[in-house]
C-alpha cells in the first residue's frame, strides 16, 4: 500500500478524508498531530511518505510557511490541501507556495484518490524525484545513491536506475521480470534474457549490507519488488486535534 501522511486540524473532516482515501487498500494513512511533528516523524522515518495530504476545516492562514515548513523533509513529495472551505484567492496563495493540489469539499472517495495518484504518479516521473531506499538517498536524475548518514556515494548505471526506478513506482507490487524486459529494456513479450537478474545481481551488491539476505530489492513468486525500509511501528496517534501553525 502507499504510505500517505495526513496533518489535519479539524476532525470531522479528517474522518471524512482518512477513510476515503484508503477505501480500497490501496492507500495507508498515518496522522501528525502538528506541522512540528510531521516534520519530526519525517526526519526520523527511514522511508519516505509518497504524499503529505493537509486537511484543514479553513484557509490556510500561512501556506508560504505551511510547506515550506514540510518541504523540509519532503523536497519534491506531493503535498495536496484538502479543506472544508475556501476563497479563490485562498487556492491560488496556497498552489502559489507550493501546493501540488488544492481539492475542496464535498469530498468524492473516487475523485480524492485518482487526484492523489495522479500527483504521485507525476512525481515519480520527475526528473528531479528523490527517493529513499534503506539507508540511500536515490537521486535518479544524476544516477547516484547517497548514504544518508556518511555521505559516501554510490554511482549507478542508466539501466541500473531505471529498474530501481520502475520498481519504486509500483509502490512495493512484485513487478515480473518479463514486464521489466518489456518496460525497461524495450525487449518483446516472450524474450529471454538473463539481463535483469545480472542487474539485480549487481545492484544488490551496492545497495544491501549482505546482498545474499536482501532487505530492500526482493523477488518473490510473483516478480521483483523494491522495499525502501524495513516496517517500523510508530506509537498510537492520542488525537486528531492537530494544530497546524504547530
Amino acid at each position: 500500500m502507499t504510505r500517505l501522511l495526513i496533518v489535519a486540524n479539524d476532525i470531522a473532516t479528517a474522518r471524512q478524508v482518512g477513510p476515503a482515501l484508503e477505501a480500497g487498500g490501496r492507500f495507508r494513512a498515518t496522522q501528525a498531530e502538528s506541522v512540528a511533528e510531521a516534520v519530526t516523524r519525517g526526519s526520523l522515518e527511514t522511508s519516505q511518505y509518497a504524499a503529505v495530504v493537509v486537511v484543514t476545516a479553513r484557509p490556510v492562514d500561512n501556506p508560504d510557511l505551511l510547506i515550506s515548513r514540510l518541504r523540509q523533509i519532503w523536497t519534491h513529495c506531493p503535498i495536496v490541501i484538502f479543506a472544508q472551505q475556501a476563497e479563490e484567492e485562498d487556492i491560488v496563495r496556497a498552489l502559489d507556495a507550493g501546493a501540488s493540489d488544492f481539492i475542496l469539499a464535498p469530498f468524492r472517495p473516487g475523485e480524492l484518490q485518482a487526484r492523489l495518484r495522479a500527483q504521485i504518479r507525476a512525481h515519480a516521473n520527475s526528473a528531479t524525484v528523490v527517493f529513499q531506499i534503506g539507508p540511500y538517498r536515490c537521486q535518479p536524475v544524476n544516477r547516484i545513491l547517497q548514504h544518508i548518514t556518511t555521505g559516501a556515494t554510490v554511482r549507478l548505471t542508466h539501466k541500473e536506475m531505471e529498474v530501481l526506478r520502475y520498481l519504486h513506482r509500483n509502490d512495493g507490487q512484485p513487478v515480473a521480470r518479463q514486464t521489466l524486459l518489456r518496460e525497461v529494456w524495450g525487449y518483446k513479450d516472450g524474450a529471454d534474457s538473463y539481463t535483469v537478474e545480472s542487474h539485480i545481481y549487481r545492484l544488490r551488491r551496492k545497495i544491501e549490507a549482505d546482498p545474499s539476505r536482501p532487505r530492500f530489492l526482493l523477488n518473490e513468486e510473483r516478480g521483483y519488488l523494491l522495499v525502501t525500509a524495513p516496517p517500523r511501528p510508530w506509537p498510537p496517534v492520542r488525537s486528531l486535534a492537530l494544530q497546524l501553525a504547530g
